[in-house]
């Protein structure tokens, strides 16, 4: 058979049968992607085989000379299939690190042409553009370029005309190669105009190309706007959409979406008029019109019905599924998620699995804190860098109650966050002040406090509104009581439960209702949010109600977990925190300093008496001379371990003796022991408080006003404080 180029490759392969052939065992693995003609090589190798009289993956009990070929092989499957006679060829995505191994790239410009040898040399030079000169992608889009018009530029119409093959936010690097070269060639001011647009598009996922990509939409939207064509003007207003995402232009986005469904219809072009109505379906989520939402969605689902648009029909099932969430309708909100994965993949949709995965993650994330995962969400920070994933993460950990590594990837991201943009920015704003709302810092809390001002009534939403996270006035009410501004703080969430009762966000209902009673004055109130609260999760099916309000103080591995409202905090372990957790466990009790410190039960201490009375103090005397006289026996008799025996048990006995008594050789009573207690039990418990007071100064404030101390010890819960505690 064929193969235009890959010559060493070739060789390589007829070495191994040469091999083969001699009765000689080896291997050869031969890695790259997909598309770079692993599977071309394979065959290759099985027909001169065959020709070669070389038997090819023979019948169990074979023994004699013969090829193995293993595709997408790895180095068990390898060294399973290997014996003294046999030769093997493997194939694999990623190097195995079992030499020989021959990695596949693109092919140079000329072998490609070999391919296509109808093809003009323009139509070859588009094609080894956008495949990277790999020969799968291009015999895919040979097609395209065939049945262009003589007189066709190829570079430019595949520019026009081909999908990204990417990932949302992920670079297309054949595609911007085609992109990069069609817009330095002539052509006339339209064609530029969609050019332009496009290449700012797809430079989305670069984070470094933020001004380029301004300075491209402007110019083509110039252009487009001097040359009056209105479906040139509609196609660049999507892309420009896409190109910018400034989250503050919501009602910009509203507007422009409505001019391209007009310029649209009057171009007669369907594919950007449901584009436009896609954008409309974006900004009213945006703005919290979920009820305008629906109906642009609506009219966007029946728009793609009528052309039979396969993606259009994922699209509108991600966005049930995330509306469906919303609600708290979560086993509709699965079964989508399901057909969202047949759908996706059938239309061959590049970030499917992604799609999917966030779905079912919301879910979780409401539903069932403990099942969420942040690993997927670090693996995607890494993969596309620049996107704030480790916002997310950050927040699972939170909810996980991992507040130590939500801490330090909240530390990690707030510079570039605060100073970032894009389609995930509001979102991971949100994410991060979830986070600094239990645990950061208040300069934390205030920076993201005045970043999400702005977006005041509005919905966290997430890029084209695949996600939606709740309110901005309920993050914002959150961050004002982690700054102890109580009063803003119930302003800001009487307008979070208004607009999430309006548009029957029951999840985050039951959310806002639990942070609300958490900073109520009025304790009467404060107990009826709590009970609705209640009542809406358990309805839902939700995992562990964060609105029962007890505040919590829980064994973390070698340190303390503590859970107060919108605050949470690590603690180390600490005798201090000891004490705390007795005196939490018995609100409203005299506990004692000596049992306080002893772990007792909480009895009065006794009348003032001597620790050790007399009889006791002449027993310890008496033992004292008999270890005397064996000390010196053992010296008499040179016996160095039975003296240091003796020495030993000495030095115990007047240690009690002298715990036992006081200043001057005064016998020491247990109202002595019991100061000592106090003093001790007091600096602990003092010390633990101040650092609460640091990391969550609302408990910190409410600990420092109930706590009771001296010779008694008392928690006597203030009005502000938690209706009880969960402790461990």
């Amino acid at each position: 058979m064929r193969i235009v180029g890959r010559r060493r490759e070739q060789a390589a392969v007829l070495q191994l049968l040469d091999r083969a052939a001699a009765g000689i065992g080896g291997h050869l693995v031969l890695t790259g992607p997909a598309g770079a003609g692993k599977t071309t090589l394979a065959r290759f190798a099985a027909a001169e085989a065959t020709a070669r009289g070389i038997p090819v993956e023979p019948a169990d009990g074979f023994r004699g000379p013969r090829l193995i070929v293993l595709e997408d092989a790895d180095e068990n499957l390898i060294a399973g299939a290997a014996s003294d006679s046999a030769a093997i060829l493997a194939t694999a995505r990623e190097p195995l690190g079992l030499p020989p191994e021959l990695r596949l790239t693109g092919l140079p410009e000329p072998d490609l042409a070999d391919l296509f040898p109808a093809l003009s040399p323009a139509g070859v030079h588009a094609l080894w553009l956008v495949s990277g000169g790999l020969p799968g992608p291009a015999l895919a889009h040979a097609a395209d370029v065939a049945g262009l018009a003589p007189q066709a530029d190829p570079v430019v119409e595949l520019a026009l005309a081909l999908p990204s093959r990417a990932e949302i936010l992920q670079l297309d690097a054949g595609l911007l190669r085609l992109l990069e070269e069609a817009v330095r060639r002539p052509g006339d001011p339209g064609t530029g105009a969609r050019l332009r647009a496009r290449l700012a598009r797809e430079l989305l996922g670069d984070q470094s190309a933020a001004r380029r990509r301004q300075e491209l939409v402007d110019e083509a939207l110039t252009v487009a706007r001097d040359h009056g064509d209105p479906a040139v003007l509609a196609e660049v207003l999507d892309h420009r959409l896409h190109a910018l995402w400034d989250p503050a232009a919501a009602h910009e986005r509203l507007a422009t979406a409505v001019e391209i469904v007009d310029l649209a219809r009057t171009a007669g072009d369907a594919g950007t008029e449901r584009r436009g109505l896609f954008w409309s379906f974006v900004a009213w989520a945006e703005l919290g019109r979920l009820d305008h939402a629906e109906a642009a969605l609506t009219a966007y689902a029946r728009a793609g019905e009528l052309a039979g648009d396969a993606e259009a029909a994922v699209v509108v099932d991600t966005r049930q599924a995330m509306l469906a969430t919303v609600r708290g309708r979560f086993e509709p909100a699965l079964r989508l998620a399901d057909r969202v994965a047949v759908r996706g993949r059938r239309a061959g949709i590049a970030d499917t699995d992604r799609l999917v995965a966030s779905l079912r993650g919301r879910v979780a994330l409401l539903r069932r804190p403990a099942d969420a995962e942040p690993e997927g969400l670090l693996e995607l920070a890494r993969r596309l860098p620049g996107h704030f994933f480790e916002a997310s993460a950050a927040r699972v950990l939170a909810e996980l109650g991992r507040d130590a590594e939500a801490g330090l990837e909240l530390d990690r991201l707030l510079p570039a966050v605060l100073a970032g943009s894009g389609p995930r920015w509001l979102g991971a704003v949100a994410d991060l002040a979830a986070v600094a709302a239990r645990s950061g810092d208040p300069a934390a809390a205030q920076a993201l406090y005045d970043a999400l001002l702005p977006y005041q009534g509005r919905l966290v939403t997430w890029g084209g509104a695949n996600a939606l996270t709740g309110p901005v006035d309920d993050y914002l009410g959150r961050l004002a009581a982690r700054l102890g501004r109580h009063d803003l703080a119930v302003s800001w969430f009487d307008r979070a439960v208004e607009s999430e009762q309006r548009i029957g966000a029951l999840p985050w209902l039951a959310a806002t209702l639990a942070a609300r009673a958490a900073v109520l004055p009025d304790r009467d109130r404060a107990e009826r949010d709590r009970a609705r609260a209640r009542e809406i999760t358990r309805r839902l099916g939700m995992g562990p109600a964060p609105a029962d309000g007890r505040w919590g103080l829980i064994r973390d591995g070698d340190g303390w977990q503590l859970t107060a409202g919108t605050e949470s905090a690590g603690l180390r372990d600490a005798r201090g925190v000891g004490f705390l957790r007795t005196l939490l466990a018995a609100p409203g009790s005299e506990i004692a300093a000596l049992d306080l410190v002893a772990g007792g039960a909480g009895l009065r201490v006794p009348a003032a008496g001597p620790v050790l009375d007399e009889t006791a103090r002449r027993a310890y005397r008496r033992r004292l001379t008999e270890i005397d006289q064996r000390l010196a026996a053992a010296d008499r008799a040179g016996d160095p371990d039975g003296g240091a025996a003796a020495q030993a048990e000495r030095g115990a006995l007047v240690a009690e003796l002298r715990r036992a008594t006081g200043t001057g050789g005064r016998a020491r009573t247990v109202s002595d022991e019991a100061e000592r207690a106090r003093v001790n039990a007091t600096r602990a418990l003092r010390a633990t408080v101040r650092r609460i007071e640091r990391v969550a100064p609302l408990a910190g404030a409410h600990l420092s006003a109930s706590l009771r101390t001296g010779r008694m010890f008392e928690y006597r819960p203030m009005p502000d404080g938690p209706p009880g505690w969960r402790l461990s």
